[in-house]
């Protein structure tokens, strides 16, 4: 495949008038932070939500809206994820290359898990494809070669250069990748809470033992059947920690907290705190691996 695009892109990038880097669009930081490096030292995607926004739910501002209206190409998930975009991108029909990445090829795709006690709940066959892609290095490789392919179709001057950046951003990865094996071999065993499903990929690739979440989605409140039932499988495993994000308001974490004895953690999965760019993804994962380390060891 890639073969064939790089002949179609020598072709074009023959003709005489050279053309503008498009304007990428990508629809959250780590989505963003990821067609950075593939973007790197040609130009910067821009990204549509910034810290303070919910990738569940978001009603797009004017200046948001005119960002995606002057997109040449927009990276998403997919409407596992962000949910508010399918309509808005729809609109583009025809002015906008609009990328999928949870439909990359490579990338392993796991189900929504819908009980809050997840051992104890199947996801239904029908079940929703988790949209946190990303916490998986093998997925962000797969993310950035599906990158560099759209994007050396709407840019073919610089597409060996985008080809050549999503190589070196999956050698990067893949290093990541074998430390936090070894670094998060020790905590394997320990039990622990999230505040709601967002690390699954991280979960099942390093073998980690998560028992649940506190919330389905963080927008919406635990019911008191939740809660309960939560509180009675942090006895029976022993949690060791109940891990809280800094997006949300930890009232409930902290309850849970108080009654099980685990000890308290903050996790991020968009690196609400990072600064933008190609570096946010390899910190945001090795500052998971810390806080997890930290707290379970």
């Amino acid at each position: 495949m890639r073969r064939i695009l790089f002949f179609i892109s020598a072709l074009l990038a023959a003709a005489p008038a050279a053309a503008e880097v498009p304007v990428v669009v990508a629809s959250v930081r780590p989505v963003q932070t990821i067609a950075a490096a593939v973007m790197k030292g040609v130009g910067t995607p821009q990204v549509l939500l910034g810290n303070a926004a919910s990738l569940h739910a978001h009603a797009l501002k004017p200046s948001e809206a005119r960002l995606l209206s002057r997109a040449k190409v927009v990276f998403w998930v997919g409407p596992s994820l962000e949910v508010f975009l399918a309509k808005p991108l729809a609109a583009l029909a025809g002015k906008a290359r609009v990328v999928s990445l949870i439909n990359a090829p490579g990338l392993e795709v796991l189900p929504f898990r819908a009980g809050g006690v997840w051992e104890q709940a199947e996801a239904p066959h029908d079940a929703a494809p988790d949209g946190h892609i990303w916490l998986s290095p093998p997925n962000a490789v797969a993310m950035a070669n599906a990158m560099a392919d759209a994007l050396a179709v709407a840019d073919p001057v610089n597409a060996t250069e985008y080809w050549a950046n999503a190589e070196a951003f999956s050698r990067d990865a893949m290093a990541l990748d074998r430390d936090l094996h070894i670094r998060l071999a020790p905590v394997r065993v320990k039990p622990f809470l999230v505040f709601h499903d967002a690390y699954q990929y991280f979960e099942a690739r390093y073998r980690l033992a998560a028992l649940g979440s506190v919330s389905v989605t963080p927008d919406q409140p635990p019911s008191a059947r939740r809660l309960a039932a939560i509180q009675e499988r942090l006895r029976e495993a022993k949690a060791v920690c109940i891990f809280s994000e800094p997006q949300f308001e930890p009232r409930h974490v902290q309850m849970l907290v108080e009654g099980s004895g685990a000890r308290p953690g903050v996790l991020d999965p968009e690196g609400a705190s990072l600064k933008d760019g190609p570096n946010l993804y390899f910190t945001l994962l090795r500052g998971l691996a810390d806080e997890l380390t930290r707290c379970l060891g």
